[in-house]
């Protein structure tokens, strides 16, 4: 029989988007309500000052992206 401690452990605590330091692709398109796709466009090119890689994961800071977005007339 599980504790109430084990269970604990095992409840994932779920941080609101707006919380997050680091997006991945389908959080920031999401928040953003840009495509998955276009996302991964403009997060491609090698300044990209947003784009953190974790190995072979792409995230995204988010502050950094808002910014960015902020910043641009067109995508």
């Amino acid at each position: 029989m599980n504790s109430q401690k084990d269970v604990k452990r095992n409840i994932k605590e779920e941080v609101p988007i707006p919380q997050k330091l680091l997006l991945t692709l389908e959080e920031a398109a999401q928040y953003t309500g840009l495509g998955i796709n276009k996302i991964r466009e403009i997060s491609n090119n090698e300044h990209c000052n947003f784009v953190l890689w974790n190995g072979a994961k792409r995230m995204l800071k988010r502050t950094k992206l808002e910014e960015y977005l902020e910043g641009v007339y067109s995508i």
